[in-house]
């Protein structure tokens, strides 16, 4: 398993670094002090300028050692002139098995996760993804960030 995911993040960074690549959107949304509510849904509104090119979605979390869980799990939308195109379920492995933080840094953590590669969206123009988390507690502690991040794949 521990090989798998360093396989994975190796890929990403590749995926990140290679030629042809550009960020197309990027943005974080901050979470209060005291936690992330069930209820409370995380909305980014995206401009896409160029639908006939395919794009690589990331969400990028970030949270502290007071995160007490494992994994996390979100509900991401992706939705147009109010019309839901995409609905999703994810869980996203925040740690391996013996309890060590996956993605870097020290007092927080970045983790990012490819949601979609070689996303293609129908038209140019507005979009909006918007994410909730899908634990089972009223109020999650230690996620202080949650971004979506969007690249261009102009040389695919």
């Amino acid at each position: 398993m521990t090989r798998n995911i360093v396989i994975f993040l190796f890929g990403l960074l590749l995926l990140l670094s290679s030629c042809g690549h550009s960020v197309a959107y990027n943005a974080f949304v901050s979470l209060p002090m005291e936690g992330w509510h069930e209820d409370s849904v995380l909305s980014y509104d995206v401009c896409v300028a160029d639908s006939t090119i395919d794009y690589d979605i990331l969400i990028v979390v970030r949270h502290t050692n007071k995160y007490a869980y494992q994994n996390l799990w979100l509900f991401v939308d992706i939705e147009k002139d109010s019309v839901s195109l995409r609905r999703d379920t994810i869980e996203c492995y925040m740690a391996n098995e013996r309890g060590e933080w996956l993605g870097g840094g020290l007092s927080i953590h970045e983790l990012p996760l490819l949601y979609s590669d070689s996303y293609q969206f129908a038209n140019s123009g507005e979009y909006n993804i918007s994410i909730t988390q899908g634990m089972r507690e009223d109020t999650l502690i230690g996620i202080k960030e949650v971004g979506v991040k969007i690249i261009r794949n102009e040389q695919k």
